[in-house]
This record gives C-alpha cells, sequence and structure tokens, in this order.
C-alpha cells in the first residue's frame, strides 16, 4: 500500500456514491484500499477493479470473457455483478483458474474483491451444505461489514435448501466466542431477512430453530442482540403466538438488559396480544 492509500483509511465515507472523491475511487478501483461505507462499495466499477486484480495475477487475458458477461446483464447492480463475476469464476474452475483466483481473492485487501470470493462458494455445487459453510465461516468474521454481508448472503440458498441439517450446524457456531459467527447464525436463517427469499419453513415453524437462538438470548454484542431481536420480529409477523411466549419465557428466566433490548426489538411492530415487557413478567 503507498502513502496516499495508507491516509485514505482515516477517511469518512461519502454520503452518496456520486459524491464519492475521485482519489477515492481510484483507489478503491485499483483495490488499495476498503470501502467505509455503502455509497463507496455502491460507486466502485467492479469491471475496472476486475481488470486491475487479473492483471496483478497475469491472468488479464480472461478479462474479455468476464466484460462481456457484466455488460449482458439486464441490471447492474452491485448484488448483480458481484453475482455475475462470482458466476464466471465458480464455471472457470475445471481449468484451474478459480482455485487459484478464489485463493488470492479471498485475503485481498479490497472488501470488494473478498466479496467475489465468499460469492463463489454459492455457486460451488460440488461442495454440500457442511463444506459450504465451512468454506464461509471465515468471510463471516471479516473485518469488514460487506464481507460479512456478503458471507451469510452466500450461504443463504443451501441453508433454505436444507433448514433442519442448517439449524443443526449453526447451532454450535451460536456458541462461538466471535460475535461475527453468532451473528452470522441467526442473520444467514432469518425467516424473511433482507435482500433475500423468505424461509417458508421458519417462518411456519419458527420453533425449530430454538436451539440456535436460546443461548443467545442474553447475548452481551448489541450486534448480535440486533440480529435476534430481527429474526424474533420475523418470525413474529406470521407467528405472533410463538414470539409471544418466547419473549415472555425469555424476560422471566433472563430479566437481564440485554433480553430486554433484544425483546423490545423483537416486539417493536409485531402484533402480539398483552406484549411481555419487564414489568408484566407475571402476567
Amino acid at each position: 500500500m503507498n502513502q496516499q492509500a495508507h491516509n485514505l483509511n482515516s477517511r469518512k465515507g461519502a454520503a452518496s456514491p456520486s459524491l464519492v472523491p475521485s482519489d477515492v475511487l481510484k483507489h478503491l478501483e485499483s483495490g488499495q484500499i476498503q470501502t467505509v461505507n455503502l455509497s463507496e462499495w455502491l460507486a466502485i466499477d467492479q469491471l475496472k477493479l476486475l481488470n486491475t486484480v487479473l492483471k496483478s495475477m497475469g491472468l488479464a487475458y480472461h478479462f474479455p470473457e468476464a466484460n462481456t458477461i457484466v455488460h449482458q446483464l439486464k441490471q447492474r447492480t452491485a448484488p448483480k455483478v458481484i453475482d455475475a463475476i462470482a458466476a464466471w469464476l465458480s464455471r472457470k474452475a475445471a481449468t484451474g483458474f478459480a482455485e487459484q483466483a478464489w485463493n488470492e481473492m479471498s485475503t485481498h485487501t479490497s472488501d470488494m474483491v473478498r466479496c467475489w470470493a465468499v460469492a463463489v462458494v454459492s455457486h460451488s455445487d460440488g461442495l454440500d451444505l457442511s463444506e459450504k459453510l465451512k468454506a464461509i465461516k471465515p468471510f463471516a468474521s471479516d473485518a469488514h461489514f460487506g464481507v460479512r454481508e456478503m458471507a451469510w448472503m452466500a450461504a443463504r440458498p443451501s441453508i433454505s435448501g436444507n433448514v433442519v441439517e442448517s439449524l443443526r450446524i449453526l447451532s454450535l457456531w451460536a456458541l462461538h466466542p466471535d460475535e461475527n459467527i453468532r451473528r452470522f447464525a441467526t442473520e444467514a436463517t432469518r425467516p424473511r431477512g433482507v435482500w433475500c427469499k423468505h424461509i417458508d419453513t421458519l417462518k411456519k415453524r419458527p420453533e425449530i430453530a430454538e436451539q440456535l437462538l436460546e443461548p443467545l438470548k442474553d447475548d452481551s454484542s448489541a450486534y448480535v442482540q440486533n440480529s435476534v431481536g430481527n429474526w424474533l420480529n420475523d418470525a413474529g409477523k406470521t407467528r405472533p403466538d410463538w414470539l409471544g411466549s418466547t419473549c415472555k419465557r425469555w424476560l422471566q428466566y433472563s430479566p437481564s438488559e440485554h433480553t430486554i433490548k433484544i425483546v423490545k426489538r423483537a416486539t417493536r411492530n409485531a402484533i402480539v396480544e398483552n406484549p411481555p415487557t419487564e414489568l408484566n413478567l407475571n402476567n
């Protein structure tokens, strides 16, 4: 990293993609620095970044193919471009190129490049559920918020297709000392979630996830608390009975400030008869 790139690390992010300074964008698209907010992440021309990364690996001759695929997209939103690049990388696996590229991209300075790497895992049809989750786990604990979000989104299709087994595996992750891993366990399994398809099984039967959720009812991490509260809030939209009974039970057996915060978030907009609070535990 050059001195200018080093100095940019202390910057504040722009309020919108169009306001990202040209020098910052240049360093982002050369892969020398990470994004600091969503505006920067959305501002990146991923094809410019991909071309630079491939050149650095001596693989620039592959770029025209990827360039064509991305330009064929009907919508070139950041997530769709990431998915297209990842799918292309996955298809190159037979040539040995994908493995070489994935290894370097998975530890790259650029958070966007690491997003490509984790998205490749979601396109790896040769991996079973446990293998995919194992490959995604390092990204779930990545220091960058964007990579962590991409990690659970990459795991989501496989989780949706095998809910029971996913809950069995991720219930162990809910006990992990790293708050990022614990948060992944809840965020990846939310019945509704954001920017993703719903998991109908968990909308109808949230009780099957109690083994995962119960250890987190008094979690000390605000990051995890918010995710758990959102999980319960998701479920409460179709199962207000389960939400109400779960929150009441949690407050009875764990009336801590952490649990109270989770319950308040869980019941913020759900239709729950006599919603539980720290004031009516005996109701």
